[in-house]
């Protein structure tokens, strides 16, 4: 790494590729130059690996107070409903926006075909190309950013830290494929970064997965928000040598059954994620697993054209899914908390904004309604655009502070660089210690050992990576703190947060978690960040 770094000046700059940053770099194109970032090829993202669909209440038998009502009632008591209802009132404005530039949902008949999922009330979940619905989203909206000459699009770069002048931020630094480090100035910075599910040892989440946004403001010193709630999904494909390859919930939308070893279905099969996931842990806990999805009794060709991706991938290791059961397991799937944010996407820095899996506005509670998740990225993406352009301040300080032109810390290693290959890696025994501690069932001694263990860890980590896999593991280190120390003050279960020493809800912690300045406290349910407030 040379003494000097890279400085680069832009209006905007949107970190991540996902939907909830390509809607947003999509309407601050019509105010000037928008950079988006990310650091692998731009369709690699949690969007694309979105099977199932995306809820929108636009069916003729469904309303958005339906919808509202089935979010609610997901989220264990702590929805804030505000953010939900600026997420069904207007979804479906977003997904005819969406259709408009080009993404093809399916059809029956001419007719957008919408099919049900757990603990939904009415069949509201749209589709795409059978079981492709994020790739499908994904692709029409990069296909438009190509199209659009304000957005340009760096790949192959990974963040590392946000650029921080009077509380403000200004912008990023960022790695590039060759390891060179560059810093990016901008008026306004979105935190659109995805998930966080490479925290744990079993997950259905890509490998660029590993909460960069979140590690991020936390280290500048923004709030979080919620960040224990983490949704574990019951139906990851369970063979060895598999990746944990996501079986859709839309598949036991469509009538498949859970069993045990004896053959017996021993859960109702579209309740909530979280019920769901520890019924399958009960089973293989007290000996009646391993646990399969049995589709044999649909129709083998529905079967097919409903679920090409999903039949192609058993296929490839071995199962035919039409006549045979496909073993499954819950495996971590989606981040509930994230960087906290009002309606608008502000966080609670000047300069920051966050949209999408990155953010934490209160709209899931304590867990997601499945398919959800897809609408909130169009929605808070293209909200948090508004708020960017409303919001400038004009130009960040240039030049870049001299606390910024430092040499890194050794030298910077190739950017695709993987931790995760070393035996025995850090990574690795994160990994494990989270998946055991943090997973579908908590205590308060076993979260307390892991918070020791990660602080020693955070304590030793290099405050400038050198290389991809070094700032990955870093922000791995900072998310799965901000998760155990969320977790550990919740002295409840409510959602998928659930604590075998305190089994049930307690009214007392009927509100949010903010963490701020390393301290966890509870905030109010329905506006957990007031619109436009800084704390």
């Amino acid at each position: 790494m040379s003494d000097t770094i890279d400085t680069l000046h832009t209006d905007f700059l949107v970190l991540g590729s996902g939907i909830a940053g390509l809607r947003a770099a999509l309407g601050l194109a019509r105010h000037g130059q928008v950079l988006v970032v990310t650091k692998d090829q731009p369709s690699e993202s949690n969007t694309g690996y979105a099977q199932g669909g995306v809820a929108v209440a636009m069916g003729a038998d469904d309303d958005t107070a339906l919808h509202l009502e089935d979010t609610l009632r997901a989220g264990a008591g702590i929805v804030s409903r505000p953010a939900a209802q600026v997420l069904v009132e207007e979804g479906p404005e977003r997904i005819r926006e969406l259709a408009s530039w080009g993404a093809r949902f399916d059809r029956e008949e001419g007719r957008y075909h919408f099919t049900r999922e757990g603990a939904h009330s009415r069949n509201r979940v749209l589709h795409a190309l059978g079981d492709a619905t994020g790739w499908e989203m994904v692709r029409a909206l990069l296909d438009k950013a190509h199209r659009t000459s304000a957005v340009a699009v760096r790949s192959f770069a990974c963040s590392t830290d946000l650029l921080v002048e009077a509380r403000r931020v200004a912008g990023c630094r960022f790695l590039g494929e060759e390891g060179r480090e560059t810093a990016v100035l901008a008026r306004a910075t979105l935190l659109a970064t995805g998930g966080a599910g490479r925290v744990f040892a079993e997950t259905t989440n890509p490998p660029v997965a590993t909460g960069d946004g979140v590690a991020m403001a936390l280290r500048a010193g923004a709030a979080l928000l919620d960040m224990e709630f983490v949704q574990f999904h019951p139906t990851a494909l369970a063979v060895p040598g598999a990746p944990r390859f996501l079986v859709s919930e839309a598949v036991r939308g469509e009538g498949a059954f859970l069993r045990n070893r004896a053959g017996d279905r021993f859960t109702d099969e579209l309740a909530a994620r979280d019920q769901v996931a520890r019924a399958i842990a009960r089973e293989n806990r007290e000996g009646r697993g391993p646990v399969a999805l049995d589709l044999r009794h649909l129709d083998p060709e529905r079967v097919r054209a409903r679920f090409p991706r999903i039949v192609a991938t058993c296929l490839r290791y071995g199962i035919d899914a039409t006549r045979l059961p496909v073993p499954v397991t819950p495996a971590a799937h989606y981040v509930m908390g994230g960087v906290a944010s009002d309606l608008h996407g502000r966080s609670t820095m000047r300069g920051l904004y966050a949209a999408g899996e990155a953010a934490g506005n209160g709209v899931h509670g304590a867990n997601r309604l499945a398919s959800n998740s897809l609408l909130e990225g169009l929605v808070f993406g293209a909200r948090a655009a508004e708020a960017m352009v409303a919001d400038d301040a004009g130009p960040p300080v240039s030049p870049l502070p001299e606390r910024e032109k430092g040499r890194g810390e050794g030298p910077a290693a190739s950017s695709a660089a993987s931790a995760e290959n070393a035996p025995d890696s850090l990574r690795e025994q994160l990994q494990r210690r989270c998946w055991d501690a943090l997973g579908l069932e908590r205590d308060g001694a076993a979260l307390a050992d892991l918070q020791r263990w990660l602080e020693g860890r955070r304590a030793s980590a290099p405050t400038r990576p050198a290389g991809r896999a070094a700032a990955e593991d870093r922000n791995l280190l900072d998310v799965a703190w901000a998760m155990a120390t969320s977790a550990r003050f919740r002295e409840e279960s409510r959602g998928s947060h659930f604590r075998t020493d305190f089994p049930h809800p307690e009214d007392r912690f009927r509100g949010h978690t903010l963490l701020e300045a390393g301290a966890a406290r509870l905030v109010d349910v329905e506006a957990p960040v007031r619109e436009g407030a800084r704390c």
